[in-house]
């Protein structure tokens, strides 16, 4: 920084309000599974007919355990509101 540079700083107000959530909204979840434990309890889940809802996507993994941390944070820059990872 040179001699005379000045650093501006940015105020948030207390007032400001957060954004309201529309009633009809779900989050867009995506769920990391380890073929041999959390992806074989969601397949007998799907043997037993049971539904879970449309905005879970799940991802089989060979071991939840290898998973790299870049893939959890690319999720989130890619939109995906919130990430389970079960092994």
């Amino acid at each position: 920084m040179a001699p005379g540079d000045e650093v501006k700083e940015e105020r948030v107000s207390p007032e400001v309000k957060p954004k309201e959530i529309p009633a009809d909204w779900q989050a867009n979840i995506i769920a990391f599974a380890c073929h041999y434990c959390a992806f074989a309890a969601a397949d007998l889940a799907g043997v037993m007919r049971l539904s879970y809802p449309y905005n879970v996507k799940v991802v089989r993994l060979p071991c939840t355990g290898k998973l790299d941390h870049s893939y959890v944070l690319r999720a989130f820059e890619r939109g995906v509101d919130g990430v389970f990872v079960a092994g």
